[in-house]
């Protein structure tokens, strides 16, 4: 049967004014695909509404299904709000302008398809600007008013879209690109030797990964966005793996069928269920379907954001897989998928890319000393990779399962939240501990934290994710970072029922996380600080944007349109600038033969310890390595920091060690010399005699004192060059004929040169 005329000709009315105040996309047109109530007991409700205007056949096609307990006379007034600031206010009675349908209104179920025929002279009233505005925060709402009592008796609004979004697949896919490209370059640079640029790449690679998470975390709050801070934010959910693939989510379906949960079917019942995305203009949504923010009852189909009859809310993180096109019950184990499939595909990728080096060296391709650090000690540096995913997922998981134990979709997901958050924030702080625990010991022996973060290849490899992007003495500031990504996480997920609360919170955070690296700056050089500090800078401003969006000020509609607009703006331009930017460092890194050639010497004297060549140059250059027990048949065998009493790195000096596990001797602490450096010394003395020690028995000190643990940095780095410091050094070690200066003319080892070996 089909429905009585003045229901039709209602979404008559509703489609012509969209299409008076909206625009459309490349094929030209205007959409909506909801209809949603802006009203409590509202006597019309619609649970599909979709319409397209065409305006290059000017037509008009809509489908609706709902119900209508309107009887008798009313009258109606539209308004149409743009970017919150009302464009047009209009009230007419249907019986003076014709609209017999509606004159009177008649009760009754509509379920019915309208095409109608709009006029040149309609189409012309669009203004052709507004075809080219991307995610155009535009809404036309309809009021239904009794006309004896002049009360409102339904009120339905309708979102328009033109068919343009910031949010495309190419903004997503260049983003992931870019920060792929810089890690496997600071990986591959770090094993060519060039652990400086290696540092700058990582580093770097680490800020984007971060900026790119936040934003996504602004997209995942409860607060009702603007159109176009939704869309910009959808760009970056591939960083918290939210990521459909169509047989993934069959599998994720299953799982939970399969361990006792149920699945919900929002998208699968879209012709029958109205959705509506928490946008900033639905005040009704907002204040009479938010969950409560201690609500942790197990969810259920219909609880998929919130539903009025058949009308269905999306907020947060279930807004986010909405958009997706991911069922809110397999938000959580898509990310999780995501996140082991990137780690195991990068574990083969590093054990395929040793198994290549094998290959190459043995088949000529490759010389032998090509990526030799990485092929002796490829099991360390496969667990410092696979330590910095954890870090680069952290923020992911942390969200993720917190939010799960919220929503309880199933036993045995509530399981897999517990074990990967429990696991990943307890291996990351234990990580940083012993990091702490490290530094702190080369403080004690040697009054410098970066001689063994350094100096042994085992600490630099495994644990060296955590601090190499600091400056030496700043180590300790990677567990402020982590529970900064922490405590934000935990608001994200837990506070998905009060937008204001997440706001407030993430205000604080962003707040206290930007004065503190103002002040401290622990990066390892100035530029790096530059660029995080703006990092911190900018995210501090999208939450103060975040505030305004929760309306918490009660500032006009447009100020908030005005500010969506803004948020976009500044961070589309930053984006942009710190992509530009990585990208130029990594194929710096690339294409460059010596790339440590365009950033300084760090001042924590890093370079001094770092060992950034396996190759010996002279004999004198394997005296010294293998004093210090870096031969490359050793460097990686026997030294494990996990062990304390196997690394030169735990106390097993202090109780009189003289030799590392590897049965190589130790050299002794610069910190405990207390011979005179002004008497002469003596030249270097033959490895051969048995009887004679590597190092002089009398007392003479093989290098001076390390710069001290929080004194000002050395000043061969202001204007550092090899001459210059040969020559510093010359009538301290003697003419250029004695042996100390042969050592000073043939010492090609920077390793040497750094660790002392040659003063």
């Amino acid at each position: 049967m089909p429905p009585p005329f003045s229901s039709r000709m209602l979404f008559i009315v509703l489609a012509v004014f969209s299409s008076l105040f909206h625009v459309s996309s490349a094929i030209r047109k205007i959409e909506s695909k909801s209809l949603n109530p802006c009203q409590a007991n509202s006597s019309f409700t619609a649970t599909l509404f979709n319409v397209v205007f065409t305006p290059d056949n000017g037509s008009l096609a809509f489908e609706v299904n709902g119900i209508s307990s309107i009887s008798g006379y009313v009258n109606a007034e539209i308004d149409v709000l743009a970017y919150g600031y009302n464009a047009l206010q209009k009230s007419f009675n249907p019986c003076d302008e014709g609209l017999q349908g509606m004159c009177p209104m008649n009760t009754g179920p509509i379920n019915d398809e309208f095409n109608i025929e709009v006029s040149q002279d309609v189409v012309n009233q669009v203004p052709g600007i507004a075809y080219g505005i991307p995610d155009p925060d535009i809404v036309v709402r309809i009021y239904i008013k009794d006309t004896n009592t002049n009360a409102s008796v339904a009120c339905v609004e309708a979102e328009l879209s033109n068919g343009k979004t910031v949010d495309q697949k190419g903004v997503g896919w260049s983003t992931a690109v870019v920060a792929g490209l810089a890690l496997v370059a600071s990986a591959v640079t770090s094993g060519l030797g060039h652990s400086n640029t290696a540092a700058h790449v990582a580093a770097n690679a680490l800020s984007l990964f971060g900026y790119l998470q936040a934003q996504a975390l602004i997209g995942m709050t409860a607060v009702a966005l603007p159109p176009i801070v939704m869309s910009w934010t959808q760009n970056f959910q591939w960083t918290m793996g939210i990521i459909r693939v169509e047989f993934l989510q069959d599998i994720c379906t299953w799982y939970q069928r399969a361990t006792g949960g149920t699945p919900s079917t929002l998208l699968s019942s879209l012709q029958e269920a109205s959705v509506e995305i928490q946008k900033r203009s639905l005040h009704y949504a907002r204040t009479a379907f938010l969950h409560g923010f201690n609500e942790l009852s197990k969810r259920t189909n219909v609880e998929e954001g919130t539903s009025t009859g058949k009308t269905v809310v999306v907020r947060g993180i279930e807004r986010v897989g909405f958009r997706a096109k991911i069922e809110g019950t397999n938000i959580f184990l898509t990310g999780v998928i995501f996140f082991m499939i990137f780690v195991t595909f990068t574990a083969a990728a590093v054990a395929s890319f040793k198994a290549f080096c094998e290959i190459a060296v043995r088949a000529g391709w490759f010389k032998g000393d090509k990526f030799e650090d990485f092929r002796n000690g490829w099991k360390i540096v496969l667990k410092g990779i696979l330590f910095r995913l954890v870090l680069i997922g952290f923020p992911q998981m942390t969200v993720l399962c917190l939010w799960e134990l919220t929503k309880r979709d199933s036993a045995a997901e509530v399981v897999l939240a517990l074990f990967f958050f429990i696991s990943m924030t307890g291996s990351l702080g234990w990580a940083g501990l012993k990091v702490f625990r490290i530094a702190k010991r080369s403080v004690n022996m040697h009054k410098n934290p970066a001689y063994i973060l350094y100096s042994d290849p085992t600490a630099l490899n495994k644990w060296g994710f955590l601090y190499v992007q600091f400056r030496a003495t700043a180590y300790y500031f990677i567990m402020p970072v982590l529970l900064y990504i922490l405590v934000k996480g935990i608001f994200v997920a837990f506070a998905q029922g009060s937008g204001i609360a997440q706001a407030v919170g993430l205000l604080i955070i962003e707040a206290a996380f930007l004065i503190g690296v103002s002040i401290l700056r622990p990066w390892m050089d100035k530029k790096t600080n530059a660029l995080n500090i703006s990092i911190a800078a900018i995210n501090f401003l999208n939450v103060i944007f975040l505030l305004i969006f929760t309306e918490v000020f009660n500032q006009p509609g447009i100020v908030t349109g005005v500010v969506g607009v803004v948020f976009f703006g500044v961070n589309a331009v930053f984006a942009v600038a710190l992509i530009v930017m990585v990208l130029l460092s990594t194929a710096w890194a690339i294409f460059s033969k010596n790339p440590d050639t365009r950033y300084q010497p760090m001042r924590d004297d890093r370079g001094s310890f770092i060992k950034s060549q396996t190759h010996l140059n002279t004999e004198l250059d394997a005296l010294g390595a293998t004093a210090r027990g870096n031969m490359a048949q050793t460097s990686y065998k026997g030294r494990d920091l996990d062990d304390d009493e196997d690394s030169y790195s735990s106390g097993s000096i202090k109780r009189g060690r003289t030799h590392d596990a590897a049965g190589v001797p130790l050299p002794p602490s610069t910190a405990t010399s207390h011979r005179s450096p002004s008497r002469p010394r003596d030249p270097p003395r033959s490895p051969i005699d048995p009887n004679m020690p590597f190092l002089p028995s009398d007392g003479t000190p093989r290098h001076g004192t390390p710069t001290g643990y929080g004194e000002a940095p050395r000043g061969m780095y202001n204007g550092y060059n090899d001459n210059s410091r040969n020559q510093s050094y010359a009538q301290f070690n003697g003419p250029p004929g004695s042996a100390q200066g042969y050592r000073n003319q043939h010492n090609g080892s920077p390793w040497q040169r750094g660790a002392g070996y040659d003063h």
